[in-house]
């Protein structure tokens, strides 16, 4: 078996890791992770919600728990500030589409300013530290043709979410473009970006999202109302753009820690990358919700709404760039992302809530073995 805090060659042991957005879905996994990689681990993050994966894993006992909003510069100076974190993984945001049509400025200021509030902090502050800016595929100006968003494509975005991030990435680009390497005073940052698909995997309790809605309905043993039935998108377990995280701060790491930094290298890994499923894998979905029935029987129905407002028929994410530069790729494939997902919720659905963070370990625990049963670089 393999030992989780010698996986991204022990970068993470010992070191201070703080993370926004630590109460959200994702930010809880990665939480959950760098415990086991050894990490100390602060978190900063507004309230969550009664049922979250935070609470479920009890988090809030493991970590260096503060509640503070991104938008607030000086509680977030004060915050880091009293840390001197080694890495930085931004993740508070408002994460979803539909709510961006009914609070456009609360998500343009959390996503924008928020993120121009974390890199300010970054970049002010006087010891070094690596940041790993989290926004979305959605970022990208998307024809919804057949050809998969690259890195170097154009941003934009129909609605306020996607608008945001895309804001977001072109601050985050000046940012590094100004102050990533190593200024007068020999401080040393780097700052890069994750762009990543369409996650699932358990303890995602959010409105309007098809797997959380495919859960709350067999949970009542009603049928499930999709949406967007023939909608593609480049599903993925939450573990696989974490890997992808995770890989990307032991890389850039090691290039601003090395004794004569190569200004080249640093710049090519302190920039944006795709994390998403391999080419091919994307799945309508009726085809998630299909794979979901396959383990926790029930029945789903079509309820298409012309009144919605916009969302993508067709999303599809290119992830050469991670491949030969980082040597990144995915694990687990479509099938095994829904399975892993389902065993997770059918666990907290028989209100088995103190085995979570135990099944949580678990699966985090099997993606690594299969991770270097895989050749997987960073096992």
């Amino acid at each position: 078996m393999i030992e989780p805090s010698s996986a991204f060659r022990s970068v993470y042991a010992g070191k201070k890791v703080f993370v926004t957005g630590h109460t959200g879905f994702k930010g809880s996994w990665l939480c959950e992770w760098l415990l086991l990689l050894g990490a100390k681990v602060f978190g900063y993050s507004i309230d969550c919600t009664e049922q979250s994966l935070f609470s479920q894993l009890n988090l809030q006992e493991r970590v260096h728990d503060v509640r503070g909003d991104v938008r607030n510069l000086p509680a977030l100076r004060e915050a880091v500030s009293a840390v001197k974190p080694e890495f930085v993984f931004h993740l508070a945001a408002q994460s979803l589409v539909r709510r961006s049509y009914t609070e456009p400025l609360v998500t343009f200021t959390t996503n924008v300013i928020g993120s121009v509030n974390v890199m300010e902090v970054i970049r002010t502050s006087l010891n070094r530290c690596v940041a790993i800016m989290i926004t979305t595929d959605k970022c990208y100006e998307n024809p919804e043709g057949l050809l998969a968003c690259s890195e170097n494509d154009p941003l934009g975005g129909h609605d306020p979410y996607s608008a945001s991030k895309a804001a977001a990435e072109i601050a985050i680009d000046a940012y590094r473009r100004s102050f990533c390497g190593t200024d007068q005073n020999g401080r040393r940052i780097a700052i890069a970006s994750a762009r990543t698909g369409n996650v699932i995997g358990g303890g995602d309790w959010a409105a309007d999202r098809i797997l959380p809605d495919c859960v709350r309905a067999l949970q009542r043993s009603e049928p499930i109302l999709v949406r967007n039935e023939n909608s593609t998108r480049p599903w993925q377990h939450v573990l696989e753009p974490l890997s992808g995280y995770l890989l990307l701060g032991q890389k850039l790491w090691k290039e601003i820690s090395a004794e004569n930094i190569e200004q080249t290298r640093c710049k090519e890994l302190s920039s944006a990358f795709n994390f998403g499923p391999l080419p091919g894998s994307d799945r309508a979905v009726r085809d998630l919700v299909t794979e979901v029935l396959r383990h926790w029987p029930g029945r789903w129905f079509p309820q298409a709404d012309a009144t919605a407002p916009h969302e993508a028929r067709r999303l599809n994410l290119s992830i050469n760039k991670a491949f030969h530069l980082l040597g990144w790729r995915p694990v687990w494939d479509f099938s095994r992302a829904v399975a892993e997902t389902v065993v997770w919720y059918r666990a907290a659905a028989s209100k088995s809530w103190t085995e979570l963070p135990r099944l949580t370990q678990r699966q985090i625990g099997d993606y690594t073995q299969d991770a270097a049963i895989g050749g997987a670089c960073w096992v």
